[in-house]
């Protein structure tokens, strides 16, 4: 049994009604990004992919070092002590 033309019509009334005329075109937006994006997995397309192998191409390759570096920059030497309390934050009392 298809859905006919009047069925589409009182559907969209009645999410009309749910949603308000504002939110309408948000949820167009977020129903055909969903599905292009349920596409594109199926088609097995990625397009992250694309873009990490072309950053990839422009930067040579790190060594450890360097990497652990970008990971965190600050040096050891300069990290605060963890678990320790933060004595700025704290009342004097007396």
């Amino acid at each position: 049994m298809p859905i006919g033309v009047p069925e589409l019509i009182i559907i969209l009334i009645v999410v009309l009604l749910i949603f308000g005329p504002k939110r309408l075109p948000q949820l167009g937006r977020q129903l055909g990004g969903g599905m292009r994006e349920f596409k594109d997995s199926i088609a097995g397309k990625d397009k992250d992919d694309d873009d990490e192998q072309d950053v990839a191409a422009d930067r040579p390759e790190l060594t450890r070092a360097q990497q652990a570096d970008v990971l965190d920059p600050t040096p050891d030497a300069t990290k605060a002590p963890t678990g320790g309390r933060d004595e700025s934050a704290t009342r004097s009392g007396g």
